[in-house]
């Protein structure tokens, strides 16, 4: 099983990044082993691709996601005022514009953190807007724009991004988030990962079941 605190799992691939050593930036929480893939900048993902990361909420990103290159998630510094005539933002440029507009900035409703779920799959060139709430198990198809909250294991598409299918009953779905699998140590997802990878959700709450 790969090291999860080395930042290119693949050493013959530095495409393929972990994110959890990669990032710095407290506002950005990402779980062991989720990656991202990107052939020209993998390394550059807190700066390429989280973008308007300018007050105080975070993105947090869980377990054993697969990012592909080109997603990006804007946070909330992407907003511009709405409360009157025109959206230009006057405040950041600083100056007299600043002084008499900043307390306009400061109370704009924030749309919170953005987090995604664990085992989340992000397709090609994915955006996902600020404070959107992706359920474990989703799939985002590639240049999907996430504009709402999506349900645990839910594929979507489309911009704005739409439901595409369930991907189990309301009833497998809560067995897979009972047994919450990417909680389970290292060593017990090692020695079933191929149940986890074939198998149906009866098959990983019997895991689960044992092991509680």
């Amino acid at each position: 099983m790969p090291d999860p605190t080395v930042l290119h799992p693949l050493a013959e691939h530095p495409r393929v990044v972990f994110l959890k050593p990669l990032v710095t930036d407290p506002r950005i929480q990402v779980g062991e082993f989720t990656y991202y893939d990107d052939p020209d900048a993998a390394t550059e993902f807190e700066t390429r691709n989280v973008l308007y990361a300018y007050g105080p909420e975070k993105l947090i990103i869980g377990k054993y996601c697969a990012i592909a290159a080109g997603t990006r998630f804007l946070m909330a510094g992407a907003e511009h005022p709405t409360m009157g005539v025109s959206t230009y933002p006057f405040t950041m440029f600083g100056g007299a514009w600043a002084e008499s507009t900043l307390d306009l900035v400061t109370n704009m409703p924030s749309r919170g953190d953005t987090v995604v779920g664990n085992d989340v799959w992000f397709g090609y060139g994915a955006t996902v807007m600020p404070g959107v709430r992706i359920g474990n198990g989703a799939i985002i198809a590639a240049g999907a724009v996430v504009t709402a909250d999506v349900p645990p294991y839910t594929i979507v598409g489309g911009n704005p991004a739409r439901p595409v299918r369930a991907r189990y009953s309301p009833e497998d779905v809560e067995r897979l988030e009972r047994a919450a699998w990417w909680d389970w140590p290292v060593e017990l997802v090692t020695r079933h990962v191929r149940t986890i990878m074939s198998g149906s959700p009866a098959d990983i709450a019997a895991i689960e079941e044992v092991r509680a």
